[in-house]
């Protein structure tokens, strides 16, 4: 029941004036529940779902084998920076076991596992030719895993390996097709993600470090080298693309 307090004043008039009126406290609520439909509520943001959120990498397989040995590189410094030399002739590798743990290694980003995964890779696809088709379905956990760190560093570094693992050797664009599903989602995250702002300069374009960028670049060389099912797969998993072979 409401409360009144009452005063004279000096003409002897009464006024009466009401206490009762408290300040209500604010409650905080999630959106969508019971507890936000009350007058007092204040509904809470919802959390950010984190799909740039960089993920931890589980040690990688490329890693402990370095450790070991079991490579057959080493270090080489010459005037034009470090480089991989080979103890053996690439050519001359078991690419259905050295060509995955290299592309498991995509995911380090220390030195010098990364730099030698990196260099590794793309040397073994420079040389690899009718070896690196039969060694394609190998490789879609340690890109899809490496895709998955959402580093931009890994994600970068992989997108290039993919633009030039397409055209590495015959039929190696068209065996990538089944496995967009994998692939593919990653990408759809980042095709939008450039770090242009503005009249600012953007000089990862410069480096080719721009996430965006190269999405559009993979998904291009994807199109061009994956056979005619390639467009309406990538169309599928990634709405908005449109195709470069269009005149």
């Amino acid at each position: 029941m409401a409360t009144a307090t009452a005063s004279r004043s000096s003409q002897g008039k009464v006024t009466v004036g009401d206490t009762s009126k408290k300040k209500t406290k604010e409650v905080t609520a999630d959106g969508f529940s019971t507890k936000s439909l009350m007058k007092n509520a204040k509904v809470t943001e919802p959390p950010a779902a984190g799909a740039f959120k960089k993920r931890p990498a589980k040690p990688t397989a490329f890693r402990k084998f370095y450790e070991r040995g079991d490579f057959p590189i080493a270090l080489e410094h010459d005037t034009k920076g470090n480089k991989i030399a080979w103890k053996v002739e690439i050519e001359k590798l078991d690419y259905h076991h050295y060509l995955p743990l290299f592309f498991d290694g995509l995911c380090e980003t220390t030195h010098p596992y990364e730099f030698f995964a990196r260099q590794g890779v793309h040397d073994m696809l420079e040389h690899g030719a009718a070896k690196i088709l039969p060694a394609i379905p190998q490789l879609i956990i340690p890109i899809k895993n490496a895709l998955n760190t959402r580093d931009h560093k890994v994600v970068c570094t992989t997108l290039k390996v993919l633009q030039h693992l397409v055209v590495s050797g015959e039929m190696v664009g068209e065996a990538l097709v089944p496995y967009y599903r994998q692939i593919l989602p990653i990408l759809n995250i980042f095709k939008n993600k450039n770090l242009n702002s503005g009249d600012g300069i953007d000089y990862s374009q410069q480096k080719r470090e721009n996430i965006g960028d190269l999405v559009q670049e993979t998904l291009r060389a994807f199109e061009e080298y994956g056979g005619q099912d390639a467009f309406i797969n990538i169309k599928y998993m990634i709405p908005t693309y449109e195709s470069c072979m269009q005149s």
